[in-house]
Formats: structure tokens, C-alpha cells, sequence
């Protein structure tokens, strides 16, 4: 014990003769080891992230959304029905047996107006279900009823955005919104809370933005309203027409959802050849975004693997010019009687105390990862305001989540790094020839 113990201080003593040579060389391992903390904290982030978005929809569910196809296969006089029917899904509900429940939707862009206040957003027709599937959470009033969706009530729930864009002054409730294109007035019967936009989610499922939303009963919708959408682009009239925008199925067994998903396409094979709908499995997205964030994982340690790997190269340069600069000290030590493991447990030692100093300040600064992106997300939304506004909102949001293994993984690779490239300057001190050696200057 007393000789690693002599074998420790001398080597600290023989790093600190050159200060600046040994914090360059604790550098790089310390590069390296906050490289694999940041690395993969930033990844599981965004994989969390986006596994989020995914769990979000449901493991039970499954959803059928409407298409535009392509042009060619739209009519040539620009009034084209496609998508789902409400006659489709009420053949759904009655012959698949795994389905729990069933939520049609329609959605369609419209302008909403309060006295002189005007806001383009989304409508949305929707049953009550809707606010639970979507998990919209109410700030005051009740979300549309079973009773007004049957009644074909003029009701409305609106989101926080309108709210405070169409009632800055005004208590929402009770009031009424006006929509244009002769849909009429809507009582207000709910205001929402703040629900963030999800993510676009690979190629099955678009972004969606939840803020600029009016939500009425879907009866009220098909009968107000109708199912044909015209539009005016560059001088020319268009028109769409359109039952059902998605389909929301839940099934009672997550174990049954891939059978009930191949069920529903079987079902509505009838739009292969169209191509105007998708159905959306958000299990199957799940197990893909846990294979693809492992993946992701992987591949960011590698990166930061690389940064450790040139920090051990740094270690073995800079230990092969002390070998050579203390050739003359080898030979004095050999000819007083060290033999030739004390010569490799002193420059072992040496590599393995910058390694150590590396790795532990690496941790240290790996932990601050966190802190510092949200620092510098907040420099950079006041710098630059208008790039970061443009940018993903998954990029605007995401927080860092510091993978618990990687702190003991990066030390002790950090080590072992330090050991390896420290064995072959050592070795060459060893072998050193002890009369060569006194008489080097």
C-alpha cells in the first residue's frame, strides 16, 4: 500500500512540473466524457420527446384520417367527393367486435368574429368523446354534450387562444361568435386550457395545432354547414367534398389492435385505388420510435466515443514525449534498483490520475446539461427571435434527460482509455536500457 501510495504522489508531482501540458491532456479525456453525457441526454430528449407525442394518441387507439390524393385522380371539374363516409363508419361500429368506441370527426378552415375581433382557425365538428381522446382540458364552462350533438345545438367550445383573441375584455361564456358565409351565431359553452401543437410524426401523422380551434357538435356541423368545401385560387373555383376528416377508433385490448387495424383496412379496401386515406397505428409508431431512439442513442455515443478515443491519443503523445524527456531520470531510477514494474506503475499511474481528473470533471460539467441548454435557449430566443420562432417546436421545447448509465459508463471508459494508451509508453520507459539511459542527455 505504501508503494502506490509513494507511486501516486510522485506521479502527481511529476504532472504538476508541467502544469499547462497536463490540463491540455485532462482536456481532451474531459471533452470526451461531457461529450457522451451531453450527447446522449440531448438524444433521449428527443426520443422521450417524441415517444411522448406517440403515447399521447394512445396505445389503444387506432385512426383513420382522410387524404387529399393526388391530382390525377381528382376530377376534372373541380368537385371532387373523397375520404371517409359517415356511411363507412357506421359499418365500423357495427361489424368489427374489438371496437370499444368510435369518434368521427370533420375539420375545416373558417374565420370566427366577435364584434369587430376576427381570427382564421380550425373547426372542428366532434361528439363528446373528442375532448378525452385529444385530452383537452377544460378552463370554464362544459365541453360539447351528448344532448346538444343530438339536438344539433348552435354551441360552441373554444380554445384559449381564441379566447384571448376574440374576449380580451369579455367573460367568453355566454357570448356569442359569428361566423361568416352564412354558418350564423354559435353560443360559447366552454373555454379550453392552453393545449400545446404536436409534433408532425414520421410520414403518418401531420402536425397539429390545437390553439385556433372552435369545436361544435358534429350534427350541427352536417347540418349548418354540409359536407362540400369551395375555394378561390388564382382566378379559379374549387370545390372538396368531404363527410369525415378521421375516424378515431379505441379498441378494448391493446393485444388486439394490429388485428383490428388489418380489419378496418380490410374493410376499406374500397379506397386503395383512390389513395385518400391513411390508417394511423400508433402502437406500431411506439415500438418504431423505441427501435429508431435506441438506434439514435447508439449512434450519438459512437459519436462521443470518437471524442474519448482522441483524448487516449492525446494521453499516449503526451506521455511518449515525458518518456523521452525523462530518460535520464529512468536510467538513474533503474540503476539504484526499480525494476521494470515500478518503471510501468509509475507512467500507469501518471495516465491514470489525468484520466481521473478528466473524468471526473467531465461528469461534473456533463451534468449541467440541462441548465445549459435551457440558458442557451433563452439567449437565443433573445438573439435571435425570429430564426428560433421558425424552428421545430420540438427543437423550441425539448429538455435534456441525463441517461443515468452513462455516468459510471463514461468514467470507467474514461479510465480504461487512460490505462490502454498508457501501457505502450510505459512499456517503452521499462525496456529502456539503464546504461543508454544515464548516458542520454
Amino acid at each position: 500500500m505504501n508503494i502506490w501510495i509513494g507511486t501516486i504522489q510522485l506521479g502527481v508531482k511529476s504532472l504538476w512540473l508541467h502544469p499547462m501540458r497536463s490540463v491540455l491532456t485532462v482536456l481532451g479525456i474531459f471533452i470526451g466524457v461531457a461529450s457522451v453525457i451531453w450527447l446522449l441526454a440531448i438524444s433521449k430528449g428527443i426520443g422521450d420527446e417524441a415517444q411522448r407525442q406517440i403515447e399521447s394518441l394512445g396505445a389503444d387507439t387506432i385512426m383513420i384520417r382522410t387524404v387529399k390524393p393526388p391530382s390525377e385522380k381528382m376530377s376534372a371539374q373541380g368537385l371532387t367527393p373523397y375520404g371517409l363516409t359517415r356511411k363507412e363508419f357506421d359499418i365500423l361500429v357495427a361489424t368489427v367486435p374489438t371496437i370499444r368506441s368510435a369518434l368521427p370527426i370533420r375539420e375545416m378552415r373558417r374565420q370566427f368574429q366577435f364584434k369587430d375581433r376576427k381570427l382564421d382557425g380550425r373547426l372542428v365538428g366532434c361528439t363528446p368523446e373528442y375532448a378525452e381522446v385529444t385530452r383537452l382540458d377544460l378552463q370554464s364552462g362544459h365541453f360539447i354534450t351528448d344532448s346538444e350533438n343530438f339536438s344539433g345545438d348552435t354551441h360552441c367550445v373554444i380554445a384559449a387562444k381564441v379566447a384571448e383573441r376574440l374576449f380580451p375584455y369579455e367573460d367568453p361564456i355566454g357570448q356569442r361568435i359569428y361566423m361568416p358565409e352564412n354558418q350564423g351565431f354559435y353560443l360559447v359553452v366552454g373555454v379550453l386550457k392552453p393545449k400545446g401543437s404536436t409534433a408532425a410524426i414520421g410520414g403518418s401523422m401531420a402536425a397539429q395545432d390545437f390553439s385556433n380551434d372552435v369545436y361544435i357538435p358534429i350534427k350541427t356541423l352536417q347540418q349548418r354547414i354540409g359536407d362540400t368545401v369551395m375555394s378561390f385560387r388564382s382566378g379559379s373555383r374549387e370545390g372538396e367534398i368531404i363527410e369525415l376528416n378521421q375516424i378515431t377508433l379505441r379498441v378494448a385490448e391493446v393485444s388486439d389492435v394490429k388485428r383490428t387495424a388489418e380489419l378496418v383496412q380490410d374493410t376499406l379496401s374500397s379506397h386503395d385505388k383512390m389513395e385518400d386515406i391513411a390508417v394511423v397505428v400508433p402502437l406500431e409508431l411506439l415500438e418504431q420510435a423505441r427501435t429508431t431512439r435506441a438506434m439514435f442513442m447508439l449512434f450519438m455515443g459512437m459519436i462521443a466515443a470518437i471524442s474519448l478515443l482522441v483524448g487516449g491519443i492525446g494521453i499516449m503523445n503526451i506521455m511518449l514525449a515525458t518518456v523521452t524527456e525523462r530518460t535520464r531520470e529512468i536510467g538513474i531510477r533503474r540503476a539504484l534498483g526499480a525494476k521494470r514494474r515500478d518503471i510501468i506503475r509509475q507512467f500507469l499511474v501518471e495516465t491514470s490520475v489525468l484520466s481521473l481528473a478528466g473524468g471526473i470533471t467531465g461528469i461534473l460539467f456533463g451534468l449541467l446539461c440541462g441548465p445549459a441548454v435551457n440558458g442557451a435557449r433563452i439567449l437565443a430566443n433573445m438573439w435571435f427571435e425570429k430564426q428560433m420562432a421558425e424552428l421545430p417546436e420540438v427543437v423550441r421545447t425539448v429538455q435534456p434527460s441525463i441517461v443515468p448509465e452513462s455516468i459510471p459508463g463514461a468514467f470507467f471508459i474514461s479510465l480504461i482509455v487512460g490505462l490502454v494508451f498508457g501501457i505502450y509508453p510505459a512499456t517503452r520507459a521499462a525496456k529502456m536500457n539503464p546504461i543508454e539511459a544515464l548516458r542520454h542527455e
